[in-house]
């Protein structure tokens, strides 16, 4: 299955975008108003994935994010892989925060 991929700069603004990675990844730093649910989570807690509307799906460098839009895609969601993940979000100059007040960086 071929899961759909946008670079970052195709990703609109306000939709919605899932970020996959692990808690200290997304504390480092993380786009405003995303959603954190850790890939080893995702099965769980798939029902806080919006059914009607694209979702845009992150992590650190693309690997994680499409696995997990395929899996999203074969739950029935409608979702798209962000290529080179945060790692091409953050070179892209896309808007980043950290957790504790930190400059936010990818780790």
């Amino acid at each position: 299955m071929t899961v759909p991929e946008v670079e970052v700069h195709a990703v609109p603004e306000g939709a919605f975008l899932l970020d996959v990675r692990e808690d200290g990844e997304w504390r480092a730093g993380h786009a405003p108003g995303a959603v954190h649910i850790p890939l080893g989570e995702l099965q769980a807690r798939v029902a806080e994935v919006p059914k009607d509307a694209p979702v845009y799906v992150v992590c650190r460098s693309g690997g994680r994010s499409a696995n997990a839009a395929a899996w999203l895609n074969h739950v029935g969601r409608d979702a798209i892989n962000i290529g080179g993940g945060m790692r091409s979000w953050h070179f892209a100059g896309r808007p980043m925060v950290g957790e504790n007040g930190q400059d936010p960086f990818v780790a």
